[in-house]
């Protein structure tokens, strides 16, 4: 593989494991230097699922799963591939966690909202009927 064309799989790698803000960093300061490469990244950004998504760290955790270096030592290797494999299902496991945490808070303040809509409705109809004297 020649350098010219692996510069850009570097430089994306580089960028992924630093994060979307690199990625927006990038970008910014190529509307700054010449705006059609700015342009160019936004396009890439978005196309590649990068802009909206937690995509770049989900494929850095990937990639360095599967490309781990051996380093000789069968025993050392496992125990790491285990460790690592450990560490993503505790971390999968905390973010479903605040998945849950998210869900429940949206559907307490929707409730809120509702029982708080509910309570004005019964306050305007208390308000609209006729006093009987």
């Amino acid at each position: 593989m020649s350098i010219v064309a692996s510069w850009p799989n570097q430089a994306e790698t580089w960028l992924d494991a630093r994060g979307k803000g690199a990625w927006i960093a990038v970008m910014v300061l190529g509307f700054i230097l010449f705006w059609p490469v700015g342009l160019a990244l936004l396009a890439y950004m978005i196309w590649s699922k990068r802009m909206f998504s937690g995509t770049c760290a989900r494929r850095n955790r990937t990639h360095t799963r599967h490309s781990f270096r051996s380093s000789g030592n069968v025993a050392f290797d496992a125990y790491k591939s285990e460790t690592l494999r450990r560490l993503e299902d505790e971390q999968s496991n905390f973010e479903a966690f605040l998945e849950r945490l998210r869900e429940a808070k949206d559907k307490s303040e929707f409730d809120d909202f509702m029982d708080e809509r509910a309570q004005k409705a019964k306050e305007t109809m208390d308000k609209d009927e006729p006093i009987e004297t």
